[in-house]
C-alpha cells in the first residue's frame, strides 16, 4: 500500500511504525473471508482491509476521528483472525491499537458512550469494585429488558446470578510441588476471572503442583492491562501493564522463574507483547523478560506431562479462543492435552470465527456479539458435545448464554481428568447422565 507520511511525521516513532505496517498491505482481501464482523455485516469498511483505510487516512492527514470512523473501528473485535489468514504479514494487531488510540485521543464521544467506557475500564479490571458492580446488577438485572440503551441491557444480562466466595488461593503465597519440583512458576490469577470463576485459578494450581511445579502467587499482581488497551485507553492500561511487570519482576529477582503461567488467553496474548508495548520506554528490559517469561497455562502442562489415567470418555467440544489460535498461534495443544487424558475431542466448524465475547465487545456492540455468538454454538452443537472446552472466561461465558451444555475451563477438565475434583458446571448441570 502506497501511504504519503511527511519526513516531519515519521520523525514520530509510532508513525514510522504505522507506515511500516501500511505498507506491508498488498489491497488482496484475503482477510475479508475471515473478519467475523465483516461476515455478519458485509461492508468493506467493517473489514480489515477498510479499516486499514480508514487508520490510514485518519493517521496521514493528522486529522480528528469523526463518528463514522469510530463506528467501523469500535466494531473490529481484535480477534486477529485476519493476521493468521494475510499472505502479506501486515500487523494488524498494532495497527487497530493504533486507531484506537487515535480514535480515544481525537473524537468527543456522545455522553452515553463515554460514561459506560468511563465505567468499563474504571471497574473491570479491579476485583473489589467489579465484584460490588456484579452484586448491584444483580439487584437491577430483572430490570434489564426496560433499558433503552442496548449496550446497558447486555451489560446487565452478563452479570451472573450467584458469584463464587473469594478465594484464598489467589492471595500472595506459594505452592509447593507434589514430590520433585520439576519448574518454578508464577500465576497470574487475573482480574474480572478472580470474581467471576474462581475454579480457574484453584484448578491450574491443583494441577500444576501435582504435574511436579511449585506455584509463586506473586504480591501486587493486577490487570494486565489489556482491557483497556483494546479500548483505546492507553492511559489507563499503561500503569496497571507497569504494576504487572514490577510484580513479576520482583518474584523473579527473589528466586529465578521458569515460566509467568496465564490461564485466561486473552490476558497472554496482552503479556507476551509486552516487549512491544514498552519497546520505546525505560521498562523495556523487564517487560521484554516477563514477555519471554509468558505462557499459556497450556503450554506449561505439556512441557511438564501429563500422566496416563483411564479418562472419563466424554464427548469434548473445543472452542478455540480467538486470542489463544490467532493472538498466540496455540490451535492444536490444547485439544492434544484433552484426547491425551481420555477426552472425545471434537471442533466445530469455522472454528477460525469468533464467538463475540472480545473482552468488553459484548457489551459495547451487543448486535453484533449476539449474533456471533448464534453463529458458535450452532456449530459447536451440532458435534453433540457433553461438554464445551475452552480457554478464556470471556468465551465460556459468551458461548454459555445461549447453551445448557456445560461449558468448562480446559485446565479444570485437565485437573479432573488427573485426580481434583469434578468441575462445577458439570456438577450443575441438568445433564444428570453425565459420565462424572
Amino acid at each position: 500500500m502506497q501511504t504519503f507520511f511527511t519526513d516531519a511525521q515519521l520523525t514520530d516513532p509510532a508513525l514510522a511504525e504505522a507506515n511500516k505496517i501500511l505498507r506491508t498491505c498488498v489491497h488482496c482481501g484475503l482477510c475479508t473471508a475471515t473478519c467475523p464482523s465483516y461476515q455478519v455485516l458485509g461492508d468493506e469498511l467493517d473489514s480489515p482491509r477498510g479499516r486499514i483505510y480508514l487508520i490510514k487516512e485518519m493517521l496521514e492527514s493528522g486529522r480528528a476521528a469523526d463518528a463514522e470512523t469510530a463506528k467501523h473501528i469500535d466494531r473490529c473485535l481484535s480477534c486477529l483472525a485476519c493476521t493468521t489468514t494475510c499472505p502479506s504479514g501486515v500487523d494488524y494487531a498494532h495497527l487497530i491499537e493504533m486507531g484506537r488510540a487515535h480514535v480515544e485521543k481525537t473524537y468527543r464521544r456522545p455522553v452515553m458512550d463515554r460514561l459506560l467506557r468511563s465505567v468499563l475500564v474504571g471497574v473491570m479490571p479491579y476485583p473489589t469494585r467489579f465484584r460490588l458492580a456484579l452484586f448491584a446488577a444483580r439487584l437491577v438485572r430483572p430490570l434489564a429488558g426496560w433499558m433503552l440503551d442496548r449496550r446497558i441491557q447486555a451489560m446487565l444480562r452478563l452479570a451472573p446470578r450467584t458469584l463464587p466466595p473469594v478465594s484464598r488461593n489467589d492471595d500472595p503465597q506459594v505452592f509447593a510441588a507434589m514430590g520433585p519440583r520439576k519448574m518454578r512458576v508464577a500465576l497470574m490469577t487475573g482480574c474480572v476471572q478472580k470474581a467471576l470463576d474462581t475454579e480457574i485459578n484453584d484448578a491450574t494450581i491443583r494441577l500444576l503442583t501435582r504435574l511436579g511445579a511449585e506455584v509463586v502467587v506473586p504480591r501486587n499482581m493486577g490487570c494486565c492491562g489489556g482491557l483497556p488497551l483494546h479500548m483505546g485507553r492507553e492511559a489507563a492500561a499503561l500503569p496497571l501493564a507497569r504494576d504487572m511487570v514490577a510484580a513479576v519482576m520482583a518474584e523473579h529477582r527473589s528466586e529465578a522463574l521458569d515460566a509467568l503461567v496465564i490461564n485466561t488467553s486473552g490476558c497472554g496474548t496482552t503479556i507476551k507483547d509486552y516487549g512491544h508495548l514498552f519497546g520505546r520506554d525505560g521498562l523495556s528490559g523487564d517487560a521484554a523478560t516477563v514477555a519471554g517469561l509468558a505462557r499459556d497455562v497450556s503450554e506449561v502442562i505439556a512441557a511438564l506431562g501429563l500422566p496416563k489415567v483411564a479418562g472419563k470418555g466424554m464427548a469434548v467440544a473445543y472452542h478455540s479462543a480467538c486470542s489463544l489460535q490467532h493472538g498466540q498461534k496455540i490451535k492444536s495443544l490444547p485439544k492434544d492435552l484433552l484426547k491425551a487424558v481420555g477426552f472425545r475431542v471434537s471442533e466445530p466448524a469455522d472454528s477460525h470465527l469468533c464467538c463475540g465475547s472480545a473482552g468488553t465487545y459484548n457489551i459495547l456492540q451487543p448486535e453484533i456479539s449476539g449474533e456471533l455468538r448464534l453463529r458458535k454454538v450452532a456449530t459447536l452443537m451440532a458435534r453433540k458435545p457433553d461438554v464445551i472446552a475452552a480457554g478464556n472466561l470471556g468465551c465460556m461465558i459468551q458461548i454459555g448464554q445461549a447453551t445448557g451444555v456445560p461449558v468448562v475451563h480446559t485446565v479444570s477438565l485437565l485437573d479432573w481428568a488427573t485426580g481434583g475434583p469434578v468441575p462445577a458446571a458439570l456438577r450443575q448441570s441438568s445433564a444428570a447422565m453425565l459420565p462424572i
